[in-house]
């Protein structure tokens, strides 16, 4: 049997039994840089996944806790479409993707971790970084730490502004 060492899985899984919202708490804190805060809009803001797919994958989310589409107002669905072309256009300029998976999982059957308030998944994708790793053994290897993605992205995203 062969082990992989990811010491860093250890707080996705505590962080499961914690309960509460972290979509609600990270913003509230005074602390952009430790909890991986981008951008702050009116009425949404884009962070950086904690437990990413690839480099770079960013969550764009409303303050308010709200579980639908739907019930978003037109301003808050406004400004979270105005943030998804934002975090697209840093994503291109700073990490040079080939493409995007982008999209929401709505409810907890669509895979949905946090099924109750809804954000948008940008994950970059290159050419080869599905490889052996996830096809033999259903392991994905993320090849930067969080803090010097959130130090580009956000050094890209003062460029854009």
């Amino acid at each position: 049997m062969e082990h992989l060492w990811a010491p860093w899985r250890a707080e996705y899984i505590l962080s499961s039994d914690k309960g509460g919202c972290f979509l609600c708490e990270k913003p509230k804190e005074d602390h952009d840089a430790a909890n991986f805060i981008l951008h702050r809009g009116i009425s949404n803001f884009i962070i950086l996944n904690s437990f990413p797919y690839n480099p770079g994958h960013l969550l764009i989310s409303p303050y308010r806790h709200v579980g639908s589409l739907d019930a978003l107002t037109d301003d808050e669905a406004r400004e979270h479409f105005q943030l998804i072309k934002l975090g697209l256009k840093v994503l291109t300029n700073v990490t040079k993707p080939a493409g995007f998976n982008m999209g929401m999982n709505l409810g907890k059957v669509s895979g949905a971790g946090l099924d109750d308030h809804i954000h948008t998944h940008m994950v970059p994708r290159w050419q080869g970084d599905t490889n052996f790793m996830a096809v033999t053994s259903d392991t994905k290897v993320v090849s930067e730490g969080l803090a010097a993605t959130y130090q580009k992205l956000k050094a890209g995203l003062q460029n854009l502004l």
